[in-house]
C-alpha cells in the first residue's frame, strides 16, 4: 500500500483517486479552492442555480464505468440521467431551423432533408459514416491506451479517410474540418453544424484536424445527457465515491512545490511549508503550474509532445426569466452567427479579440431543481472567447442576449437579471492560465492537438485531467483517471483496459 498525493480536485484527479483507493492505497487530495470539482461548479441566487462549466454529459459510459469499478454500484443510483431529445436545436443565418433527434442516424438525416432540402440529409449521413471510420481508427490509441513512445505516428496519420470526387475520378482527402464541410456536405448550414462541434471546444475548424470530425459523431452515436440537478451534481456524486473509499480531501491546501529524492517524486510541499510525503504524486494542473512545482526536474519526458498552442476560453451569461419555459423547448439550442468568417477571424486571428455577433449556446434545463418555483425559467448562454478578461464582458454579455434572443421570443421582456462568468472566473476556479479551456486529443495537425503523456519525467510523477493525455471533456477527464489509476497499480507495461 503507497501513499499517493494528489493535486487538485478536477474531475480527473476525482476519477484518479477514487481508483486507486479501490486498489488499496491511501490517497490524499490537496486543493487550493474551497471545493471540488473543477470546472463543475455552481452558481445560485435568488432561488435559481446554474452550473458554470460543461451543462452535458457526453460518452456517460466512461462514468458507469467509474462507479462500477470503485463499487459495483450503477452511476444511476447515485445521479439521475436524462437523455436530451432533441439532442440540439440549431438556428442558422438564413433563419432556417432543424431539432436533430438524439441517437438516431435515419431521424437526423429525415430531419435535415425536410428543413434543409432534398440531399442534405444523405451528405450528413454519409459525413457521418466516415466519421465512424475516423473514431473507430483513432479511439483505441487516443482514449483508452497511454500516449505510445512513438506518438509521431498518431500525429502524422490522418483517420478520417479520403473520398471519392466524382468529377475529378480520384480521391481527395480533406485536411481540415473547414474542408470536410466544404468539399463534402457542399452547404454553410451543413458546414455550420459541422464547425459549431469544433467551436465549442475552443478550436479553429480552419486549422483543426478532418479527424475532429468524431466530435459531431460522439454526440451522434453515444448521445447526449443530462444530470437532474445539474452536472454539479455529477461531481458531488463522484467526490462522494472519493470519499466512500477513503480518500482523504485537504481544502485550501495549496501546492507550491514537489519533492524529489533520489530522482523520484517523494511528495508535495504546501504553502505553508508543511511537507507531505507520498511515494506517488499525481497532478491535476495545468503544464504551466505543473513546470513550477517540479524543482530541479524537468517534469516532461523525453520526446514529448510539442507545447499545445494557446487554447480559448469561454464566456457564460446566466439568465434568470419570469416566466414559465414553455412546454416542449429543447434542452439546448445553438444560435449560429450571421458571420462565420468573421467570427472566426476575431477568435482566432492575430491579436485574438471579440466577434460581433458570436456563435452562442442556449441551454434551457426542464428541472425544477434550477428554479424557485415553476413560473420562472433559468437559462445558460455560452460562447468561445479568447482566453483572457475581456475589456468589457458586458457589452459581449449584451451581444449574446441580443443573438439568445433570436431563440427565446420575448426575451428581454422576460429578463430579471443577469451574471456573466468570464474567463478570469474559470482561471480562478481551475488554475488555467488566461481561463483557457482544453480541447480534447486529435490525431493529425503535426500533433498540435495531442496532449502531455500521464507519465512525466520525474518517476513516480503523473499527470492527470484535461491539460494531459487524452484531453479536454469530462469524457476524456474520466479516461485520464482510470489511465493514471492503471499507469501506478501495474507499472509501465500498462497498455489501458481491454
Amino acid at each position: 500500500m503507497a501513499r499517493i498525493a494528489v493535486i487538485g480536485a478536477g474531475m480527473g484527479a476525482m476519477a484518479a483517486a477514487a481508483r486507486l483507493a479501490v486498489a488499496g492505497h491511501r490517497v490524499t487530495v490537496y486543493e487550493r479552492t474551497e471545493t471540488y470539482g473543477g470546472a463543475l461548479r455552481r452558481f445560485e441566487r435568488d432561488g435559481f442555480a446554474f452550473d458554470t462549466g460543461p451543462g452535458l454529459l457526453p460518452l456517460p459510459a466512461v462514468y458507469r464505468d467509474l462507479f462500477v469499478k470503485t463499487g459495483k454500484e450503477p452511476l444511476e443510483d447515485r445521479v439521475e440521467l436524462v437523455q436530451v431529445d432533441p439532442s440540439a436545436r440549431h438556428v442558422f443565418a438564413d433563419g432556417t431551423e432543424v431539432s436533430l433527434p438524439n441517437v438516431s442516424r435515419a431521424g437526423v438525416v429525415a430531419a435535415l432533408e425536410e428543413a434543409l432540402g432534398a440531399g442534405a440529409g444523405q451528405r450528413w449521413g454519409d459525413f457521418l459514416v466516415r466519421a465512424r471510420e475516423a473514431w473507430d481508427r483513432a479511439r483505441r490509441p487516443l482514449l483508452e491506451e497511454p500516449l505510445w513512445p512513438n506518438w509521431q505516428v498518431l500525429a502524422e496519420r490522418e483517420p478520417y479517410p479520403a473520398v471519392p470526387h466524382k468529377r475529378l475520378l480520384r480521391t481527395r482527402r480533406a485536411g481540415t474540418l473547414a474542408e470536410v464541410g466544404a468539399w463534402e456536405l457542399r452547404d454553410p448550414r451543413l458546414a455550420a453544424l459541422l464547425e459549431s462541434h469544433a467551436l465549442a471546444y475552443g478550436l479553429d475548424p480552419r486549422t483543426a484536424p478532418a479527424s475532429a470530425a468524431v466530435l459531431p459523431y460522439l454526440d451522434h452515436a453515444f448521445g447526449t445527457w443530462y444530470v437532474r440537478g445539474g452536472l454539479r451534481e455529477l461531481a458531488r456524486a463522484v467526490y462522494e465515491r472519493c470519499r466512500a473509499r477513503r480518500v482523504e480531501f485537504m481544502f485550501g491546501a495549496e501546492v507550491t512545490g514537489i519533492a524529489d529524492k533520489d530522482g523520484r517524486a517523494a511528495g508535495v510541499e504546501l504553502a505553508d511549508g508543511t511537507p507531505a510525503e507520498a511515494e506517488f504524486v499525481v497532478a491535476g494542473v495545468p503544464p504551466r503550474t505543473l513546470d513550477g512545482l517540479v524543482r530541479g526536474a524537468a517534469p516532461r519526458g523525453e520526446g514529448e509532445v510539442p507545447p499545445q498552442p494557446g487554447a480559448p476560453s469561454r464566456l457564460t451569461v446566466l439568465l434568470a426569466l419570469r416566466g414559465a419555459r414553455p412546454e416542449g423547448t429543447a434542452h439546448r439550442t445553438v444560435v449560429h452567427t450571421e458571420d462565420r468568417v468573421a467570427e472566426l477571424d476575431a477568435l482566432f486571428g492575430a491579436p485574438a479579440g471579440l466577434p460581433e455577433r458570436p456563435t452562442v449556446a442556449v441551454s434551457r434545463p426542464d428541472d425544477p431543481a434550477l428554479v424557485p418555483d415553476p413560473e420562472h425559467e433559468a437559462v445558460t448562454l455560452t460562447a468561445t472567447v479568447p482566453a483572457s478578461v475581456p475589456a468589457d464582458p458586458r457589452t459581449q454579455a449584451d451581444r449574446m442576449i441580443a443573438v439568445a434572443s433570436r431563440a427565446i421570443p420575448g426575451l428581454r421582456d422576460r429578463l430579471l437579471w443577469h451574471e456573466v462568468r468570464t474567463p478570469a472566473d474559470i482561471a480562478r476556479e481551475t488554475g488555467a492560465e488566461g481561463g483557457a479551456v482544453p480541447a480534447p486529443a486529435l490525431a493529425a495537425a503535426q500533433g498540435r492537438l495531442l496532449h502531455p503523456a500521464n507519465t512525466t519525467g520525474l518517476p513516480g510523477l503523473f499527470t492527470v485531467g484535461g491539460w494531459s493525455h487524452p484531453g479536454g471533456g469530462l469524457p476524456h477527464a474520466g479516461m485520464s483517471g482510470a489511465l493514471v489509476a492503471g499507469l501506478v497499480v501495474e507499472g509501465p507495461e500498462f497498455r489501458g483496459s481491454q
